[in-house]
């Protein structure tokens, strides 16, 4: 590990069979070390680390490190009363390591415990920042072993004891209760904290879904469920990045709710479309395909590192029917209004929808953040609504179930602007259907179909 890696400094190099056996605990370590302390993003910083290690390796260190991020707060609850101490007293580094010990110890039943504290152990002494609490992280593990701390009685505070019991902040809890129910909510956080499903789109402009299928056996790809589109494939395993598959453009890997929402706008081909907020180009790209070489799909984004990321995604699925703009999509766009028959606006948002792939968000959202985030969506509608003509239609979307950030704004919305209506043909997709609600919007959430939660709405200028 380079200092450009990772501020934590690896002590006692050595090649012994014990620090290879170390290794994979050690690099989820450093990672959930820089997701708390550098606001890193852990499927970025696994994505990183990754191609250093075996499949095997690779299972273990993503279990390891969104298990302890998913139930971080049941671990640090726990942690609390194991150590006596407030939390935030403890030294970063040793904290990580006892929160993925204890993680092993409560949820992981084929690693012996006497193994996960000498593991923990290890890696404290082996990391300069940790080396002086090893003997700290020793006792609270060993003690660890011996007792548990119990779950807040439920009939005493029925939202404290969910909050624990399911690991999800307070706040979070007693808003998930008020939007579907305490049974509901209860099904929802548990399906929070399980592994997301591996969905990865199939480049069906490289060849029909059996023939890129057939190509993906061949690279090793254990195929599963078979998704509801005819581009989505769900895998048993992950995807392989390495693969020959993968470097031919064959497959995006990308969420089986995020691939609806491209179905939803249904752009006929050859036509012009304007993906807003594009980055990092999963949408676009899915736009591209559809659309066909005659079409064009005008991606515009902010953000330049993510179009450039866009550009790459489309590089590789070799698409050559994308272009980029950088624009702020709260200001004025370069773009002619009232011209385009079909624009895509997916915004940036709470993420609250993708807690399964992304569990660092739940301990950093706010109170607050839904309400702010549907202020800047709101402002994005009206510009990115600018651009559809009559009888054009735009899809807004969000990765997130939180009621402002999706049927508010898009209410706020209609009730500005007499001209859009939704569009509730899209039920007729049977891709669709049974994630259509009454008033046409499309919900999804990861314990109603395993589907990432989102909220898209097809509104059409009349």
């Amino acid at each position: 590990m380079s200092d450009e890696q990772t501020k934590m400094q690896i002590v006692g190099q050595s090649s012994s069979r014990t620090d290879e056996g170390l290794a994979s605990r050690m690099a989820a370590a450093e990672i959930l070390y820089r997701v708390d302390q550098e606001s890193g993003y852990a499927d970025v910083l696994l994505g990183g680390r990754l191609p250093d290690f075996a499949p095997a390796d690779r299972r273990l260190i993503t279990r390891l490190v969104l298990g302890t991020l998913a139930w971080r707060g049941r671990l640090d609850y726990e942690l609390a009363h194991l150590t006596g101490r407030k939390l935030e007293g403890i030294q970063p580094a040793a904290l990580a390591i006892m929160r993925m010990g204890l993680f092993q110890l409560r949820f992981l039943d084929r690693i012996p415990q006497h193994a996960v504290v000498d593991t923990a152990v290890s890696i404290a002494k082996r990391i300069a920042e940790a080396r002086k609490a090893s003997g700290f992280v020793n006792a609270v593990m060993r003690r660890a072993t011996r007792e548990t701390a119990p779950v807040p009685p439920r009939e005493r505070n029925e939202k404290s004891f969910l909050a624990v019991e399911y690991s999800h902040p307070r706040w979070m809890v007693e808003r998930f209760v008020d939007w579907f129910g305490v049974a509901n909510a209860e099904r929802l956080m548990t399906a929070n904290n399980d592994a997301a499903p591996n969905a990865i789109r199939l480049n069906l402009a490289r060849g029909s879904r059996a023939e890129i299928i057939e190509k993906l056996i061949a690279d090793s790809f254990e195929i599963g469920a078979p998704g509801r589109a005819p581009e989505t494939i769900v895998l048993n395993g992950a995807p392989h990045f390495e693969s020959r598959a993968y470097r031919d453009g064959l497959f995006h890997a990308q969420s089986e709710a995020s691939q609806m929402v491209a179905r939803m706008l249904a752009p006929r081909e050859g036509a012009t479309v304007v993906d807003c907020a594009a980055a990092p180009g999963g949408k676009a790209t899915h736009l591209a395909e559809m659309v066909g070489e005659r079409g064009r799909v005008i991606a515009v984004d902010l953000n330049l590192g993510g179009l450039r990321n866009a550009r790459g995604l489309a590089r590789r699925l070799r698409h050559r029917n994308v272009e980029f703009v950088c624009a702020d999509l709260t200001a004025a766009l370069p773009l002619a209004p009232s011209r385009f028959e079909s624009v895509l606006l997916d915004v940036p948002c709470t993420g609250i929808g993708t807690l399964r792939e992304h569990p660092e968000i739940k301990w950093r959202l706010k109170p607050g953040d839904p309400a702010r985030m549907a202020a800047i969506q709101s402002r994005m509608l009206e510009n990115a609504a600018a651009l559809v003509r009559h009888g054009g239609a735009i899809v807004y979307s969000v990765c997130s179930i939180a009621p402002e950030e999706g049927e508010g704004v898009v209410d706020g919305f209609l009730a500005r602007h007499g001209d859009f209506e939704i569009d509730r043909g899209v039920a007729a997709d049977g891709v669709l259907k049974d994630a259509i609600d009454a008033r046409g919007f499309m919900k999804t959430r990861p314990d109603v179909g395993g589907l990432d939660g989102f909220f898209a709405a097809r509104l059409v200028r009349k």
